[in-house]
């Protein structure tokens, strides 16, 4: 498959060497050197069957990061399956001797077993006597418990895999928190040593049981298939003390009373044993209760806090906490585990801005019957009367409510200054109703096939390594798109003053596509990018420049016919090569530091159920219904570039694709402030996708759940030997009242990639005299 380049043919232009002037007083937050570094496509929140997915860990990670078969590999890959309680399948058994035609899944170590499969249960293959903690697993019945699959099964592979193909890969976890819904999170520690590189690999496989000798005072695992020169017991550790599924109080043990980890939990400082809620013989606080009354959210969201504590105690520079899909569940209820509020967004971002420094509002699933799987009426809560939306009702273009509304929670959070950035996951499980070897999907995509998180990682000459990837995420330099509807990105800021040595925008432009050209950022005095900060005298300009490349050619849909959506506006333009219509710069005022519990405005709920998705599938006009501690009114979209106005193509001199840049001057900034950027293949005005201003409407409207509000029709018809030069036949048919009852609709696999979008992070300007931004990641 031919990846796009350039959509225009233009001549080349000459980008000059700046010899940026130094401007006094305007420093970015960093003053050293910055170490070289890539943007480069990575994925932290999927899953095999380790816990609930369909494929085993060395095929997905085969398909996750091959760059030949697949085609769309990444350059980094986090594996974090559920937390809970673990599985009863042994997650180290592969299910393919080869994918594509190529016998590269298995491996000397790890080999395809004729006879078993991923399905093959811990029970089959290593026994009963093998499977630790309470009970034997869960219910003794070889459900083996998550820190243990962590800590002694998956690690192990995971590091193997990684030496084997010279990957960049470390082991995760979706958590199933205490308190709330899920979060994407890891403790790298331990894992992928520097030892590896010189590592002589064994080639045939050990014994399929694994031993575990705890003689050096910590769990190493020296059985098995393959024994690991490092460890994720920092990762197990956490997940035996804080998630809110593993409800084991072996401490980590064969039995509670056996030698092994024995892992106490408790978090200086904290109550511990003081608490109600702590568990003497587990050492661990264990929520109790359901229903009306039993504040179980409440003490479930107190547990989450104290796992912050606990990650920023012992791990603060190699962990990381992004809450996930967190607006799916709802609400948050203090008498349940449903979802997140600002409120606890803001709990997460003080008690560890380092580790607890983002949240994943571009959902995985996009190709389910509800993009997101968010829905109306999706959960019953405790003592409230019916069924209680996703918090939105639905997503917004592939993004949750949080993170599509300008104005909204997001802009909440960067309006005090907040280092809280946006990411997006693949959420992978399965392909629904079709094989994952299969191009359909009715349900998820695969890591990097649909949607990816472009990181900068400064490892210099180095490899890409774990710790060089988690401090990436967390300085926030990192945007996320859909669909590959840019694979560049250069956004800065750089302050100009009055007189002789004044920026002209055509410099800001020249530096941001040298930099989207080397697909790196800006080490400039007197500029910053994502996620930093621009210290700035009262009254100088502030020259923001964008750089882009929409890539030439077919994307990684398979898909060829024409994309339905645009066909409602006269628009013909192949589903599998979309062009970037419009990029949105939005700037809103940063008007306070964080605030701390106690403070006016830090707690709020999103307007529930129809109070903000109506049953006609409009939202409000204005955000007068959102509580003020979930909105910031100054943020707003401030210029649209488009191909009528605003941008030029430029060619690139280092690979000869074609550029778009732009820029837009802030006059004599007086406010401390923030811009962040956005951009869509959608024009404004297109129906049941696009409001007139090009924001992205409710996903109601391409969501099967409900086939009475399909309104897109999907017309082309595909010939008898393919699914996929016209509408597939998986698609839904609307019915009822639908305006197309009876025809075929846009929905599943078909509405993600017709509708795609790009969110970059922001760049802080602070205005010397005007509310200080307070970082926490420099």
């Amino acid at each position: 498959m031919q990846f796009r380049f350039s959509k225009s043919q233009v001549a080349l232009a000459a980008v000059a060497a700046l010899g940026a002037t130094a401007m006094v007083g305007s420093p970015t937050i960093a003053t050293a050197a910055k170490t070289a570094g890539k943007y480069v496509a990575g994925d932290f929140h999927n899953h095999t069957t380790c816990s609930d997915g369909s494929i085993s860990l060395q095929k997905l990670v085969k398909k996750a990061t091959d760059k030949v078969d697949t085609p769309w590999g990444l350059d980094w890959f986090v594996q974090a399956g559920h937390g809970n309680s673990g599985g009863t399948r042994n997650c180290t058994l592969t299910e393919d001797p080869a994918i594509a035609g190529t016998p590269d899944v298995t491996t000397p170590v790890y080999p395809f077993v004729a006879g078993t499969s991923p399905n093959t249960t811990w029970a089959a293959s290593i026994g009963d006597a093998n499977v630790k903690g309470d009970g034997n697993g869960v219910g003794g019945a070889s459900y083996m418990w998550r820190w243990q699959s962590v800590q002694e099964y998956q690690y192990p592979l995971l590091e193997y895999l990684s030496a084997y193909r010279n990957l960049p890969l470390f082991l995760g976890l979706e958590s199933i928190v205490a308190g709330h819904e899920h979060s994407s999170m890891a403790v790298i520690t331990g894992q992928m040593p520097l030892a590896l590189d010189s590592a002589t690999l064994p080639t045939s496989p050990g014994p399929l049981a694994a031993t575990v000798d705890y003689s050096s005072g910590s769990a190493v695992v020296t059985g098995g298939r393959y024994t690991p020169l490092g460890n994720a017991n920092g990762l197990a550790q956490w997940v035996y003390c804080f998630d809110r599924g593993v409800t084991d109080k072996s401490r980590g043990n064969v039995t509670a009373s056996a030698v092994g980890n024995n892992w106490d939990c408790s978090v200086t400082g904290s109550l511990n044993a003081g608490d109600p809620s702590w568990d003497v013989g587990a050492h661990k606080l264990i929520p109790t209760g359901s229903g009306v009354g039993s504040g179980v959210g409440l003490k479930g969201h107190n547990k989450t806090l104290e796992a912050l504590k606990w990650m920023n105690e012992n791990h603060p520079n190699t962990s990381y906490y992004v809450p996930a899909h967190l607006e799916r569940a709802g609400p948050f209820t203090p008498d349940g585990d449903q979802g997140y509020n600002v409120e606890h967004l803001r709990d997460f971002n003080n008690t560890s801005p380092n580790i607890g420094f983002g949240m994943e509002t571009q959902p995985g699933h996009g190709a389910s019957a509800n993009r997101g799987e968010y829905q109306v009426k999706r959960n019953t809560f405790p003592g409230v009367a019916g069924k209680v939306d996703t918090v939105g009702g639905t997503t917004y273009g592939g993004t949750g409510v949080y993170g599509a509304v300008v104005g909204g929670v997001w802009d909440a959070l960067l309006g005090e200054g907040r280092n809280f950035w946006f990411f997006a996951s693949s959420d992978w499980h399965n392909r629904g109703s079709f094989g994952a070897d299969d191009r359909r999907t009715s349900q998820d995509f695969l890591p990097g096939e649909y949607q990816r998180n472009y990181t900068m990682v400064r490892n210099g000459a180095d490899k890409l390594r774990p710790q060089a990837i988690v401090d990436g995420l967390r300085t926030g330099n990192n945007w996320a798109a859909s669909g590959q509807l840019v694979d560049r990105l250069a956004f800065i800021a750089c302050a100009s003053y009055p007189g002789p040595g004044a920026r002209s925008n055509a410099a800001v432009e020249a530096l941001a596509v040298a930099a989207a050209t080397n697909n790196t950022d800006i080490d400039t005095a007197g500029c910053a990018t994502m996620g930093e900060r621009l210290v700035v005298r009262p009254g100088a300009d502030i020259v923001v420049s964008i750089v882009v490349r929409d890539p030439d050619g077919a994307n990684f849909s398979p898909y060829t016919f024409n994309n339905p959506s645009l066909a409602q506006i006269g628009m013909t333009q192949p589903i599998n090569m979309p062009v970037l219509d419009h990029i949105d710069l939005i700037r809103g005022n940063v008007l306070s530091v964080p605030k701390l519990p106690g403070d006016a405005d830090y707690a709020g709920e999103w307007p529930r159920n129809t109070a903000w998705l109506a049953l006609d599938g409009t939202t409000p006009a204005d955000l007068s219904g959102v509580p003020p501690a979930a909105k910031n009114t100054t943020a707003a979209v401030i210029r649209t570039f488009n191909a009528a106005g605003g941008w030029t193509a430029v060619v690139s001199g280092v690979d000869g694709t074609t550029f778009l840049k732009m820029s837009y001057r802030i006059p004599a900034v007086k406010q401390s402030q923030y811009v962040r950027v956005r951009g869509t293949n959608m024009p404004p005005s297109v129906p049941n996708e696009t409001d007139a201003s090009g924001n992205p409407l409710s996903d109601i409207f391409t969501n099967a759940n409900d086939t009475t509000l399909l309104r897109i029709p999907c017309t082309t018809a595909h010939t008898a030997g393919s699914q996929f030069d016209g509408c597939p036949d998986h698609l839904a048919t609307a019915s009822g009242t639908s305006p197309i009852a009876g025809q075929k609709a846009v929905s599943f696999d078909v509405a993600a990639w017709a509708d795609l979008w790009f969110y970059g992070n922001p760049v802080y300007v602070q205005v010397n005299g005007s509310t200080v931004v307070k970082l926490g990641v420099r």
